[in-house]
């Protein structure tokens, strides 16, 4: 594999000082989604994106928000709590999880989508199927989070055409199978060569680069460890130029962490995680608890400036 991040970080060694001492390829300051526009530099709000699963069986919340009347309210309430886009989902990518057919996960997303576009938000549906990307964005969906960074057929030029936002994100191995055995020389360093080629893959199809957001995938085919490292130098997969997503809420490291067996538990733990993400330089943060992490991001913002 090319090693896009060592160009980018000027191939400086892996002492901890990569970010201090290296310049980015370029910055976005902008993410451009359909008729959305946010700012992404240091200086502007980070932006939180309230999680919707109307998935039996999610590993936090799933079976909760099943219904269409259900999940609509739940979104128009992590609005209210402060959320600027809703990413609804389908199919749980959690560990272990098994696929679900096309037309199951269309079933389940498309109502709660499109009510929710009516209305004038902001929608992200969150989907590694390039059929279930066409008939969401066809329902008003103006970004892509896809947990395999559209290695779908027909995922890229999608996307392109239809000049959507993107969220692409690092997986070791599928959900299915990525906790089995996850193993990587330099973790930091192989993500970000990863995450640097799908960007540069989906630039030179055609989508733009301030359409592209970067997700280092905590939880996805890592170890305790590969989390804590990611976490801790953060701000080396920033300086890449892209804006960064952190979707830390609620994952199972917090849990072994804090002691906290039940996902549901662990919103004290998710917010300190979002915290420490965007110290590093996240610009975006992916959480269930939205009312919780826009309190905590405020007294942060206003305390450190």
């Amino acid at each position: 594999m090319t090693n896009f991040t060592a160009q980018a970080l000027g191939d400086t060694a892996n002492d901890g000082q990569d970010a201090g001492r290296s310049r980015p390829i370029g910055c976005s300051t902008e993410w451009r989604a359909g008729r959305f526009r946010w700012a992404v530099d240091a200086a502007a709000p980070v932006l939180v994106m309230g999680i919707v699963n109307v998935t039996p069986d999610s590993f936090s919340d799933g079976g909760q928000h099943n219904s269409t009347p259900s999940a609509v309210l739940h979104a128009e309430r992590l609005l209210a709590q402060g959320a600027q886009i809703l990413d609804i989902g389908g199919e749980s990518t959690r560990p272990g999880a098994p696929k679900v057919a096309v037309q199951e996960e269309l079933d389940r997303v498309l109502p709660v989508l499109a009510e929710l576009a009516k209305r004038g938000h902001c929608v992200s549906i969150d989907t590694r199927k390039t059929e279930v990307m066409r008939e969401a964005i066809d329902a008003g969906a103006v970004i892509v989070n896809d947990v395999t960074a559209l290695a779908d057929t027909g995922a890229v030029a999608l996307c392109a055409a239809r000049e959507v936002g993107v969220v692409l994100m690092h997986m070791q191995g599928s959900p299915g199978m990525m906790q089995a055995a996850p193993r990587y020389a330099n973790v930091v360093r192989e993500v970000g060569d990863f995450l640097v080629e799908r960007a540069l893959a989906c630039q030179a199809a055609g989508i733009a680069r301030d359409q592209i957001v970067l997700d280092p995938g905590f939880g996805f085919g890592k170890t305790f460890e590969h989390n804590v490292e990611l976490t801790r130098r953060l701000s080396e997969l920033v300086l890449l130029g892209y804006p960064v997503l952190a979707g830390w809420s609620r994952k199972r490291t917090l849990g072994t962490l804090t002691g906290r067996d039940f996902a549901a538990e662990r919103v004290h733990a998710s917010v300190a995680a979002a915290l420490a993400c965007v110290a590093q330089g996240a610009r975006i943060v992916r959480v269930h608890d939205v009312a919780a992490t826009v309190d905590a991001l405020k007294v942060w913002r206003a305390f450190v400036g």
